[in-house]
């Protein structure tokens, strides 16, 4: 069966931080925004837990062109929304400096439940992630999908790590967003399934004895969608550059096809064990693409940049089918660049922040350009963030 058989439609969300114009600390104003949001992106902007986040997404994207469009325009959107209310929105997995402890927590019973039942876990989850939707009607032979799918999660990871810092300290890692969020219960690799029944009778356990009310509050790095039929990648932090939450989107859409074709054809990927990818996990979160991760099939340490370009390799054909060649060269271009985030030379005073691509970058017509940039708490110049051109 090849791809074209199939349409593995596309849905993309991403979480962004409303922050201060001047300070660059986060504002609880997520009101502000939802208020004239709702008239213009209807069901496309929602609030989350604490109100100095705000969440697009995209409608179902038949392929990643469409995507691209959907996500520029909400993008687009959200930023002229923010300057309306003097605002700005900016984009990394967590925040360098502003504390959760500051930050209000968003009205409505949904958040004020989760809140009641996690206590300071609830409050102090402010964190920022992009989460990609690859559509699959058939249930079944999604869950066996996902269980393959498992061991690519660190490897995706790796490119995304986006959040260094932690209320204002270096935290050592490239990604420490995850070690925020693994504090929740029902978070991290999922155990693999048997069987969609095996899948369905352990959600029917939890809710029968009272651990969640429904599916949605299962928050693994890839999950079976309780309410669409598809595979939810949920493992990325949030991405400053446009390119980057696009290419990412667009490995993990091949990769989800590549596994589903091999399937079809009674090839699986082999399954391996919840604690040996949580090693692979720790790998990603530490030392994002810089450093090695466990080729278990080999015994061995390798070079995460060098099994990346074995993850390209491994779904070039479905690339070519899904038409993201343009995006895979991107992900090429992450892996051969320098991404050491955390120089040994700056002091945790000299804060990292790229600031959304939202509002960072440069739109020449055709590509966006975002520089990263270095900034104190002492001193913000005031272009530090620039205005976007409307792509509306």
């Amino acid at each position: 069966m090849s791809v074209k058989d199939h349409v593995f439609t596309l849905g993309i969300e991403e979480e962004f931080a409303i922050v201060d114009p001047e300070t660059r600390e986060l504002r609880s104003h997520i009101h502000e925004i939802l208020e004239d949001g709702k008239v213009t992106l209807k069901e496309q902007i929602k609030p989350e837990m604490h109100q100095s986040v705000v969440e697009l997404g995209t409608e179902i994207c038949r392929d990643i062109d469409d995507a691209r469009t959907h996500v520029t325009e909400l993008r687009s959107r959200l930023a002229a929304l923010a300057a309306r209310n003097k605002l700005k929105i900016a984009s990394v997995g967590t925040h360098p400096f502003s504390h959760w402890r500051d930050q209000l927590i968003t009205k409505g019973e949904r958040y004020q439940e989760i809140v009641r039942d996690m206590q300071l876990l609830a409050r102090a989850n402010l964190i920022f992630g992009l989460h990609v939707h690859v559509g699959i009607p058939d249930r079944e032979t999604a869950i066996h999908v996902m269980n393959q799918a498992r061991y690519f999660l660190p490897h995706i990871y790796a490119l995304s790590v986006n959040s260094p810092f932690w209320v204002g300290h270096e935290t050592g890692l490239k990604g420490y967003r995850l070690k925020v969020f693994e504090r929740f219960p029902r978070t991290g690799i999922p155990d693999s399934f048997e069987s969609l029944s095996e899948y369905n009778d352990y959600c029917k356990l939890l809710v029968k004895t009272g651990c969640i009310d429904n599916a949605k509050k299962i928050w693994w790095d890839i999950r079976l969608h309780p309410f669409f039929d598809t595979l939810e990648v949920r493992v990325c932090d949030a991405q400053s550059r446009l390119d980057d939450t696009l290419a990412i989107a667009a490995l993990i859409q091949a990769l989800i096809a590549k596994l589903h074709k091999l399937l079809r054809q009674n090839v699986t990927f082999r399954i391996y064990r919840r604690r040996l990818l949580d090693e692979n996990r720790w790998r990603a979160s530490r030392y994002g693409i810089d450093g090695k991760l466990i080729d278990f099939g080999q015994e061995s340490e390798t070079e995460t940049r060098s099994l990346i370009h074995e993850f390209i390799d491994f779904v070039a054909d479905e690339v070519a089918e899904l038409g993201s060649r343009r995006e895979m060269n991107h992900i090429e271009r992450i892996s051969l660049s320098s991404i050491a985030i955390i120089p040994k030379t700056h002091r945790f005073s000299q804060i990292f922040l790229r600031v959304c691509a939202i509002e960072s970058e440069e739109f020449d017509g055709q590509n966006r350009v975002c520089s990263n940039i270095m900034m104190s708490r002492a001193h913000i110049p005031k272009n530090f963030v620039l205005s976007m051109p409307s792509l509306v």
